[in-house]
């Protein structure tokens, strides 16, 4: 037995709520009986609130209503009642409230507007309608007005002003031309809210005379038309560009109030030219998602269904290239009222208590008022059982004379909300509404539910009874339900028969019979089999079924879970489907399902079509299924299965499956019981109590399993008490009151007999108290509700049956329902490691205040402000969790140099309690990031300028900057490096004293007082001297072919000392060139080896010159010669004459170079002394300019490429390969075949030349310069 518990004395007032909420009668939505029973008015549709009408029609003002009996209706209009019958022009609807109010036959819409209610009114109450606001629709005409045109310079704003006459509702406005066609509209021209057209700046083609606005009246489908506008546009050059200027709103700041739910509209124009873009954003916040939209290209901001979260600062910004201005509106988010819980109707019985409850919110908050039939329920009659309390209503032992319709009126300064809610107190005899004699069907072994609805007032109490005079039904075998449902969750045979469901209350008693009879379930006995057949032959699928007599089966047969093919070769019969002259695409699925009208049962084989075999050969397959099961032996727990084997065809049996039914828990499943030796046919199988057993056995061989032998006869095991209890007992609290004990149900057959219950028990821990137990149905769960929060019970749950108890069950230790910790960690303290660690301890909340497992600590912690840039910025909470009974955690990942708040929560299964105060902690300082960018510019013969940029993350105070720089060789080879302190307020240095065209690298980083940060690197080059640059090139490429060798020559241009290579191939082969080096800086080469007849491609390169090569040249060998030849290549004299030849072009080619250093007067220069040219000076030695132009060869033309400018700069054009790219400075440029145009100027000053960012390899020229 359940113990009883005392209930505290803190809840006798809640209790008392909820009885009055349980005690509230439930109408069935039943026609017959809705008709039937007394019903206060109620509202059912009437006009809208605000009703605009069209002047020209009838004005109908509805107001429906239902109650019984049917209610009378009436009418006030301005506070005073509306007397129909002496208006000859208003009529009502019969059997209605609604109001037609003749305007097409002589009325004036204007005489009836006003402020209209409906009363519907029968012997139970009144209910009332809104205040309906009756206002015809106007569309006055434009006053007429003297348009002045309007004359504008380009490029300056304009504003059309639209003024529509004031209509009700108000006009849409849209602009148009005489044509009717819309005046096109872009980011410069737009129309505002207010309908006014906007130009941010005018252009030529705004030239117009035709700019017309129109109104629209939607309601009385009427457009009205402002005279014409004419626009001049006159042009001034240039055109002045303008910052942006706000058209509207007007000022820097503004306010707006909208009201809940609403759509909010924010406008924001502006003139400037170019024409500005408009961006919106919400200060300290980020505007709604899903809830946001640009309109009017950007200008209009449009939020749908506003809050009171939405209020705040929205900032537009105007901005084009010449600058920005910006305009703040405060945004105000008022509501008018809205439903909290609005009152909801209540049907009591004599002597009941309920209550009304009305609660509304709104911005400001609205006042409640309560009406009573429609009248304040200040001086409506008095009732005793009814006590007003604010928002509720407290209903206490009610009579019938207390039905009313109560109104709850919610107001405030922006609208109001009224809600009628009747309270209808009836005394009624039962009633059943569920049909008499009505017949239930039901398949044994399946729930059976029999219907009893029932309503009366006070509610009836419901009893069943079985058959005429049976006893009134009582046990677990039977739920009942509060809705008068009787259910039987095993429906069993011997449960057919007549039921009574007898329903009582003080004022009388009714009765009602119903019939159930339990049907056979239907089942498969013969189930379609595997097949396998060959093409073109006849297969069958058998299909035997057995089923209640008095049920009518349909049988259907589906191929893979579709329809059979609609093909004259499947014929269906009574118990079998047959497919003739078989194909491939008859391979798939078949299924055989039974329906009755009370179950449906199926079953499936696989049919797979083969080939035809050319030739008899031995067929490997399943075996047969075993027959003639025995059992002998039969004792309490046990029995012996036997068999007779079936065909093994071709393939021995290595195993048989033994497979058992209960018939009495679970008929048709069929479950594994043990598998023996495909050489053993018998086998002792251990059994259950309480169990209907049937046996059946499966043949296993290499090919699979043969199908089921059929089943034994039924064994049917005596009952037992439970051997078990359920495993997995729990208890864990779902609420901070309640202990939720939950268990894995045991099986059927682990009943071990009828009536399976369970003893669930319970009692606190280390408390002296006695066990409180009950005993339930064959559920998993039950709730022990009143428990203090969080304490140990000793838990178990022992099973039973009707002939009795399991083993005593073992205890497990549960808890009941937490609930969140009551206090916060206290004394925090913070350690700072370093710059980007800390260490937290706090001290460990006492564990009665977890109230539940504790399951660590979290640290919430984010940073405040940077203490080098004092900026800040949006907070992000970080979080780590410690688990277990932590007291302290390190934090990594911190920002150098910041200031950070922390604070510590203890963490339960229920959630995170209180935060300890914030804890305020400061980083040290840090190295700091490298320096965000370094450039390198304005290169010199001896200096370079650099140009940095300060470190993203200072990590603190900047102390100074660290330069250092090497002279980079062209083996690559680092020299010696110089260290450079900088302060930490400069910006740039421009580095003197350099070697000239000389390739140097650049080390930098920034330093606090903790230390150096990360270096960026980076490399430049200083220009060349005044030595002229030679550009390397390789020409005039010839060949001198024999039958099996070529003498190859060529012609170079360049720096002395360069490494030549020939490379050749097969005339228009596609393999890779065959590569030769050349010793020596020697201009020939010999080629050897080659194939007589054949025609070769050849050409030179220089090594070390970025990629230098001729152009290809194509020779052929001689053809093969029969007799002998002399291999002249080979001879010494021929080798000696050409290294002669070689010497003497060395020998001129030096003296070539030392000439053109030294220079030669062009004979030009007399011819510009004396014409004296003031556009070209001579320069001066001194000044580092030239005196005179001069050339390696005396008095000859300059040649192209021979010389570089004086100004020593070189222009970069498109190409990525120009020198400026490697930081020389020659202005000029290339060439088609790579040669350089110079181009002479006679400016005084020298031009800088370009720097050079790179940090690749040092410059192929001034590799060629360092040969010079």
């Amino acid at each position: 037995m359940m113990k009883k518990k005392s209930i505290p004395a803190s809840k006798p007032l809640l209790i008392l709520f909820l009885c009055q909420i349980i005690s509230a009668l439930d109408v069935p939505l039943d026609s017959k009986l809705l008709e039937e029973l007394s019903q206060p008015p109620t509202i059912t549709h009437q006009s809208p609130k605000d009703y605009i009408v069209d002047p020209r029609e009838n004005i109908v003002i509805q107001c429906e209503a239902k109650g019984k009996p049917p209610p009378s209706f009436s009418w006030t209009r301005n506070g005073t009642h509306f007397d129909i019958d002496k208006d000859a022009q208003v009529t009502m609807k019969p059997n209605s409230g609604t109001l037609v109010i003749n305007i097409m036959n002589g009325g004036k819409a204007e005489a009836y507007e006003g402020v209209y209610q409906c009363t519907a009114r029968n012997e139970r109450g009144a209910a009332i309608s809104n205040n309906i606001v009756i206002r015809p629709s106007r569309s006055p005409l434009w006053t007429k007005e003297k348009l002045e045109p309007h004359q504008v310079r380009e490029g300056d704003s304009l504003v059309l002003h639209c003024r529509p006459p004031v209509g009700l509702p108000p006009p849409i406005i849209f602009w148009m031309d005489n044509a009717f066609q819309r005046l096109p509209q872009s980011e410069r021209v737009s129309q505002g809210l207010n309908g006014d057209l906007y130009f941010s700046n005018v252009q030529p083609e705004d030239t117009r005379e035709d700019y017309i606005c129109y109104a629209r009246f939607n309601h009385t489908q009427t457009i009205q038309q402002k005279q014409p506008i004419s626009v001049k546009v006159f042009s001034t050059k240039p055109v002045t560009e303008r910052q942006p200027v706000l058209l509207t709103p007007t000022g820097s700041t503004s306010t707006k109030v909208e009201l809940r739910g609403n759509v909010l509209l924010l406008e924001c124009i502006a003139a400037g030219l170019p024409t500005p873009v408009i961006r919106w954003i919400k200060e300290g916040g980020e505007l709604p998602a899903n809830r946001t939209f640009f309109e009017n290209f950007k200008k209009t901001l449009k939020i749908i269904d506003v809050s009171e979260a939405d209020s705040g600062n929205y900032k537009c910004i105007a901005r084009n290239t010449l600058g920005s201005v910006h305009h703040v509106i405060s945004v105000t988010v008022k509501a008018a009222p809205y439903w909290i819980t609005a009152p909801r109707n209540l049907v009591l019985s004599p002597g009941e208590d309920g209550t009304l409850i009305c609660r509304a919110n709104g911005n400001p908050k609205p006042s409640i008022s309560w009406l009573a039939n429609g009248v304040p329920i200040a001086i409506a009659p008095e009732d005793p059982s009814r006590k007003v309390d604010g928002d509720t209503i407290i209903f206490s032992h009610v009579q019938e004379r207390s039905s009313a319709v109560y109104q709850c009126n919610a107001s405030n300064e922006y609208g109001y909300l009224l809600a009628n809610a009747f309270v209808n107190v009836l005394a009624e005899p039962p009633r059943i509404l569920t049909p008499a004699n009505k017949l239930y069907q039901v398949i044994a072994d399946s729930p059976a539910l029999l219907d009893c609805a029932y309503f009366g007032s006070p509610k009836p109490e419901i009893e069943w009874f079985k058959g005429v005079k049976g006893s009134i039904l009582r046990g677990n075998e039977y739920v009942f339900h509060d809705n008068g449902t009787l259910e039987i969750p095993v429906a069993q045979k011997d449960s057919t028969g007549t039921y009574t469901c007898v329903a009582r209350n003080e004022l009388g008693k009714i009765q009602n019979e119903v019939h159930l009879e339990i049907k056979d379930p239907t089942m498969i006995i013969k189930q379609p089999e595997y097949k396998v057949v060959q093409r073109y032959g006849q297969v069958s699928f058998e299909c035997i079924i057995k089923h209640d007599s008095t049920l009518l089966p349909t049988v259907i047969w589906l191929k893979d879970n579709d329809e059979l093919p609609d093909d004259e070769r499947f014929l269906v019969g009574k118990d079998n489907l047959t497919i003739m002259n078989v194909t491939d695409k008859d391979d798939g699925t078949y299924t055989c399902i039974v329906n009755t009208t009370l179950d449906s049962v199926s079953a499936s084989a696989v049919l797979t079509v083969v080939a035809a075999p050319p030739t008899p050969a031995i067929i490997y397959a399943r075996p047969n299924p075993p027959f003639d099961l025995e059992l002998t032996g039969q004792l309490e727990r046990s029995i012996e299965l036997s068999w007779i084997p079936g065909d093994e065809n071709n393939s021995p049996i290595t195993h048989f499956v033994i497979e058992y039914e209960d018939g009495l828990h679970e008929p048709g499943v069929w479950h594994y019981q043990t598998e023996v030796p495909g050489t053993q046919t018998t086998v002792q199988l251990k059994l259950s109590p309480y169990v209907n057993y049937s046996f059946r056995v499966v043949a296993v061989n290499k090919i699979g399993r043969s199908q089921p032998s059929e089943p034994s006869e039924q064994y049917l095991t005596k009952s037992a008490s439970p051997d078990e209890n359920p495993a997995n007992v729990q208890g864990i609290g779902s609420e901070p009151d309640n202990l939720v004990i939950t268990w894995e149900s045991l099986k059927g057959f682990q009943s071990n007999g009828p009536g399976l219950q369970y003893k669930v028990s319970w009692r606190q821990k280390d408390v002296d108290d006695e066990w409180t137990s009950v005993i339930v149905a064959n559920v998993s769960k039950y709730i022990v509700s009143g428990t203090p929060t969080f304490v140990p019970y000793e838990i178990k749950v022992q099973a039973l049956n009707d002939l009795g108890y399991a083993p005593e069950p073992s205890e497990v230790i549960g808890h009941s329902g937490e609930d969140l910790p009551m206090v916060a960690p206290g004394n925090v303290q913070v350690h700072v490691i370093n710059s980007t660690l800390a260490k937290v301890h706090w001290d460990p909340v006492p564990l009665k205040t977890v109230r539940g497992h504790l399951q660590g600590y979290k640290v919430y912690y984010w940073k405040v402000q940077s203490l080098s840039r004092r900026s800040r910025r949006h907070v992000e909470k970080k979080i780590l969790t410690f688990r277990g009974n932590k007291t302290f955690g390190m934090l990594p990942g911190l920002e150098p140099y910041s200031s950070y708040k922390l604070n510590v929560r203890v963490v339960n299964g229920k959630g995170e309690g209180p935060a300890s105060p914030d804890k305020v902690f400061k980083t040290p300082e840090g190295v700091p990031s490298s320096p965000s960018y370094l450039k390198i510019t304005n290169p010199t013969l001896d200096s370079l300028t650099l140009e940095w940029g300060s470190p993203t993350h200072p990590n603190g105070v900047l102390t100074s900057y660290i330069l250092k720089f090497q002279p980079i060789n062209n083996t690559h080879e680092l020299g010696p490096l110089v260290e450079i302190r900088i302060p930490a307020n400069e910006s740039s240095l421009i580095l003197k004293n350099l070697n000239y065209s000389t390739r140097y690298k650049f080390y930098f980083n920034a330093q606090t007082s903790v230390g150096s940060g990360s270096q960026i690197t980076e490399e430049a080059v200083t220009i060349m001297d005044e030595v002229q640059p030679l550009y390397p090139r390789i020409r005039n490429v010839t060949t001198a072919a024999a039958e099996t060798y070529a003498n190859i020559s060529w012609e170079y241009e360049g720096p002395d000392h360069a490494n030549f290579y020939v490379e050749y191939g097969v005339a228009g082969s596609k393999e890779d060139w065959k590569k030769e080096i050349v010793n020596g800086s020697r201009s020939f080469f010999v080629l050897k080896g080659l194939t007589p007849g054949t025609a070769y491609k050849v050409r030179v390169g220089a090594e070390g010159l970025s990629g230098f090569r001729s152009s290809e040249d194509v020779f052929e060998t001689g053809p093969a010669m029969a007799s002998r030849q002399v291999d002249i290549a080979t001879q010494g004299w021929f080798i000696g004459l050409m290294c002669a030849v070689a010497l003497l072009i060395l020998i001129l080619l030096i003296v070539c170079f030392i000439r053109r250093n030294k220079g030669g007067k062009y004979p030009v220069k007399e011819k510009e002394d004396a014409h004296a040219d003031p556009e070209i000076q001579p320069m001066k030695e001194d000044d580092g300019t030239f005196g005179e132009y001069s050339d390696a060869e005396d008095h000859k033309p300059l040649k192209k490429g021979s010389r570089t400018p004086s100004d020593r700069t070189v222009k970069k054009e498109d190409s990525d390969d120009s020198l400026v790219d490697y930081g020389e400075g020659v202005n000029g440029q290339f060439n088609e075949d790579g040669s350089f145009i110079g181009q002479y100027s006679g400016k005084k000053e020298k031009e800088p030349a370009e720097g050079n960012e790179s940090s690749e390899a040092p410059s192929p020229v001034n590799a060629m310069n360092s040969f010079v």
